[in-house]
């Protein structure tokens, strides 16, 4: 069963204590994309489509990289300009992105229009878009199982209703503790879940803790997972992204109510897949990580919760 992943496709130079890379490609389309097409390719032949925009100076390399993972890119939109860029660097803990600059492009005027083909995926991810533009998608949609967004902190600041609206309008939402406790002004992280479900009448809320796990809230049962331990901390850009796109892959593949169990195995999944994204600068890992590695570090990460 298919997924449609509506986001960002971008160009970042990112600096850490690891090293520095210029103009990588990333986004959260990107690394969404990526990222469900591999889990998608250990079930089968599903499919991934993208809906963004990129500028006339996007590499073909980089647009041939897209295709070859297998993503369906006929809502690859190319606008006269640049393509969107972000610069931004990790110290210490390495934990958040100091971001530098940012350079919206063509991405600023960005009005996604799915096509035809694409209007009715098994599960539709909004990525980190304003919470309109996301409202903008589901209206052109209809997901055959469920619709999932992720969005950030700059939203609340600036468009706190419409990002309550549209949290409420699907069925799966992903943010981040530190967002969670913005939304609600609650110190603590579980009221802050509970109130906030109850608010927007969401049936799974997924709160990412970064080298703490996630914590999910589905039907009011709560679902709480580690981090993979791992020593190799390259570039945690587009971890969140990955994490995302593994679990719209994980969902896609059944039909009906996403159970307390199933949901539990995508969270590792998806989990997995992220460990993998922050070992390697850019988009590198994602491209160069094969079924083998992911079976076992999966079969390790299990066995180290007791499954």
């Amino acid at each position: 069963m298919s997924v449609l992943i509506v986001g960002s496709i971008a160009y970042d130079s990112v600096e850490s204590p690891a090293g520095s890379v210029d103009k990588a490609l990333g986004g959260s389309a990107t690394y969404g994309g990526l990222s469900c097409r591999f889990v998608q390719s250990l079930h089968g032949s599903s499919t991934t489509g993208l809906v963004g925009v990129v500028g006339e100076d996007f590499a073909p390399e980089d647009r041939a990289l897209l295709a070859s993972a297998g993503l369906n890119l006929e809502g690859l939109e190319v606008a006269p300009g640049e393509t969107f860029r972000w610069e931004g660097a990790y110290h210490g803990s390495m934990a958040e992105a100091e971001t530098r600059a940012t350079y919206l492009n063509v991405f600023e005027h960005f009005q996604p229009a799915v096509p035809d083909g694409l209007q009715a995926p098994a599960v539709l991810f909004c990525a980190n878009l304003h919470p309109e533009i996301q409202r903008s998608v589901i209206d052109q949609t209809e997901a055959k199982r469920l619709t999932m967004l992720d969005s950030m902190n700059l939203w609340i600041t600036i468009a706190k209703p419409s990002l309550l609206e549209v949290m409420g309008a699907v069925d799966l939402v992903i943010i981040n503790d530190g967002e969670a406790r913005m939304l609600t002004g609650d110190d603590n992280l579980i009221r802050a879940m509970h109130a906030l479900a109850e608010q927007t009448n969401t049936s799974t809320l997924i709160v990412k803790r970064g080298e703490h796990g996630v914590v999910a809230l589905h039907d009011g049962a709560l679902l709480a997972l580690p981090a993979v331990p791992t020593a190799s901390v390259v570039d945690p850009t587009g971890c969140g992204d990955t994490f995302a796109g593994a679990l719209a892959a994980h969902l896609s593949q059944r039909e009906g109510v996403v159970s307390l169990d199933e949901l539990r195995e995508g969270l590792m999944g998806a989990t997995v897949m992220a460990s993998f994204t922050l070992e390697a600068f850019g988009t590198g890992a994602l491209t160069s990580v094969n079924e083998g590695d992911y079976l076992q570090r999966l079969a390790e990460y299990k066995a180290m919760l007791g499954h």
